[in-house]
């Protein structure tokens, strides 16, 4: 499984930015801009904490599975393995989403003498926050979930493995 690349995620954000600013843009200039949903933060903010309460769970049972604890609960590797798909995807979804609404609030900044206008980029700024924690909580999920690296491939000159 390919890891998770930052620069992707920052593409992702500021592409999405971009085309939202502008269309932000072109449909206020058609008429009423949509409105950012409450429940956009709120909803990324329950994705981050679950995601991290994942991530803290494993480490704990693969940090007593490497000490050999009598009590200690394996890990499935296939269960680790859709953790971090789940993980993945919910920081694509969340750079996307945050981009999209940074893209928003970046045109309402525009208007914050409107106090519809102005709880609309509030809003949006704390989607973006809460779409920040999505992404780093998936990463923390995928960093507990890697395998260690094999010496044998980093050496300079080692066979490759068929």
């Amino acid at each position: 499984m390919r890891e998770l690349r930052i620069r992707v995620l920052a593409g992702v954000f500021v592409v999405a930015g971009i085309l939202s600013w502008a269309g932000a843009r072109l449909w206020n200039s058609l008429g009423t801009l949509p409105s950012v949903p409450v429940a956009a933060p709120i909803v990324l903010a329950l994705i981050a904490v679950v995601l991290a309460a994942t991530a803290l769970s494993l480490r704990a049972r693969l940090k007593a599975q490497r000490e050999r604890r009598p009590e200690a609960k394996g890990v499935d590797p296939l269960m680790a393995a859709r953790a971090v798909v789940f993980g993945q995807s919910s920081a694509l979804v969340a750079a996307l989403v945050a981009g999209m609404y940074g893209g928003t609030g970046v045109f309402l900044l525009e208007s914050l003498d409107i106090p519809a206008r102005r709880d609309q980029a509030v809003y949006a700024g704390f989607s973006v926050l809460a779409g920040i924690a999505v992404i780093a909580a998936a990463l923390f999920l995928e960093r507990v979930c890697k395998l260690p690296e094999d010496d044998e491939d980093d050496r300079p000159g080692a066979a490759p493995a068929t």
